[in-house]
């Protein structure tokens, strides 16, 4: 769910594993849990549903909040400590490590009257292992659309019903290659798409980058490589992956082409800058990002900027696609009280809280009734949030590559990926670095 780097964790789970001593069982009288998440938005929501977690059961919950990179540092420092998190926010990208080094522990989901079908469709199975045990409750879900400034479509002889319609392939960009050239406006006024456009002086983007995506891409590339036959992997906990596939690798000789062409910014020009501040300031049009961003743009608005969503592009198989995420809250093995943790993570992933994070309109609920509750806020606040909900509706989600040397792949392919993007290498070296990568599920 969050778009950055993820940090190399194996080594440091690997090593706590080593350590890990059994859990004592839930300790009589005052029990005191700890909470960590890693997304301040989302604070006053799990703040309110601790309060009221506490008031219905006489457990105690303390919550924390830390950004993104020290969250994670203190949860892998934690594994060795010994002084963690009881419940923590998970992210499926470490998960799988995190069950094979035995960090932490499964739900007892018929002890807890846990119901997995009020969930949308597919999110539950995110968080179930191979052999069948439940690691988490769906708090939450994502999924890619375009962010645009409203204000810059007129200019650029473009319309609402075009941008929203916009169709991909990777030979000439389709219409959606279209838009973007003539939202693209060079220093001298002239658009992509007109003759005399300079590439080499744009004063607004039609499209950002935000990096090259890694080995997952969730929202710089996969909503369109999921429309063109190709998937990461052989499946959910898979042990094959496919970068060395014709249909990837032409999908990202395309996306990279839109650098050539001064419609997209070069590597240099957008590494380390915010994507969402750049829409805002009007450097670029338009942005592919998810769903977890709504706040943060709409908050953006102003005379100049005007937000606005769109649909993803339907690509060559006939439709739209976006990668589906979600979060959900894992029990790290150490912990003192495993009883109230599990009491604790059935009442996050229950209607009494998931309603909550829906009044908030911060983020999509994973359970149905609450996603409904959720699109309701949004609208109550001005925001149309269809783009985003359009795939669960129509059944054009794909899920998160979830497989196991997380840390390793992506040691391979972020800098297999940023070589491509910042001109160093062609498209063709991802056939070696997806051997490298196939070779880890050989040891």
């Amino acid at each position: 769910m969050k778009s950055k780097k993820l940090v190399a964790i194996g080594a440091v789970i690997a090593t706590a594993a080593l350590g890990l001593t059994g859990c004592a069982g839930g300790a009589s009288g005052d029990v005191t849990l700890k909470y960590g998440l890693w997304d301040a938005n989302q604070l006053p929501s799990y703040e309110q549903c601790a309060a009221d977690f506490t008031k219905e059961t006489g457990i105690k919950v303390d919550v924390e909040q830390i950004g993104w990179d020290d969250y994670w540092a203190k949860i892998n420092n934690g594994f060795v400590s010994g002084d963690n998190y009881d419940v923590f926010t998970s992210h499926l990208a470490f998960y799988p490590e995190f069950v094979n080094s035995k960090q932490i522990l499964p739900l007892d989901t018929s002890k807890n009257g846990i119901d997995l079908s009020i969930y949308q469709d597919g999110l539950a199975e995110l968080w179930t292992s191979p052999s069948g045990e439940q690691y988490g409750l769906p708090k939450d879900f994502d999924t890619v659309a375009m962010f645009y400034n409203e204000n810059d479509l007129a200019p650029a002889g473009i319309t609402k019903e075009q941008i929203d319609n916009m169709t991909w392939n990777p030979s000439d960009g389709g219409t959606y290659e279209q838009v973007i050239a003539a939202l693209t406006v060079d220093k001298n006024g002239v658009h992509g798409n007109q003759p005399g456009f300079d590439k080499n002086n744009v004063a607004t983007y039609g499209i950002w980058m935000e990096g090259s995506g890694g080995g997952d891409g969730q929202t710089q590339w996969s909503f369109l490589t999921g429309t063109n036959d190709w998937t990461h992997t052989n499946g959910v906990w898979g042990d094959k992956y496919n970068y060395d596939s014709k249909k990837f690798q032409e999908t990202i000789a395309w996306w990279k082409s839109l650098q050539d062409k001064g419609y997209m910014p070069t590597w240099e020009a957008q590494d380390g800058v915010s994507w969402s501040e750049q829409l805002a300031a009007g450097t670029v049009a338009m942005a592919s990002n998810g769903s977890w961003m709504i706040g943060s743009v709409f908050g953006s608005a102003s005379d100049t900027f005007k937000p606005a969503v769109a649909p993803t592009p339907v690509g060559p198989n006939g439709q739209r696609a976006s990668m589906y995420n979600g979060l959900a809250d894992n029990i790290w093995a150490g912990t003192k009280h495993p009883a109230e943790a599990q009491e604790f993570v059935a009442y996050l992933g229950s209607p009494a809280c998931q309603d909550i994070v829906a009044s908030n309109a911060v983020v999509f609920p994973a359970i149905k009734t609450a996603t409904e509750k959720a699109q309701s806020a949004f609208t109550a606040k001005g925001v149309d949030v269809e783009a985003f909900l359009v795939h669960v509706k129509d059944g054009s989600t794909f899920l998160f590559p979830i497989t196991d040397y997380k840390s390793d792949i992506g040691a391979i392919m972020t800098p297999a990926m940023e070589a491509i993007m910042s001109g160093k290498a062609g498209v063709e070296t991802l056939t070696d670095a997806n051997k490298q990568v196939n070779d880890l599920f050989k040891k």
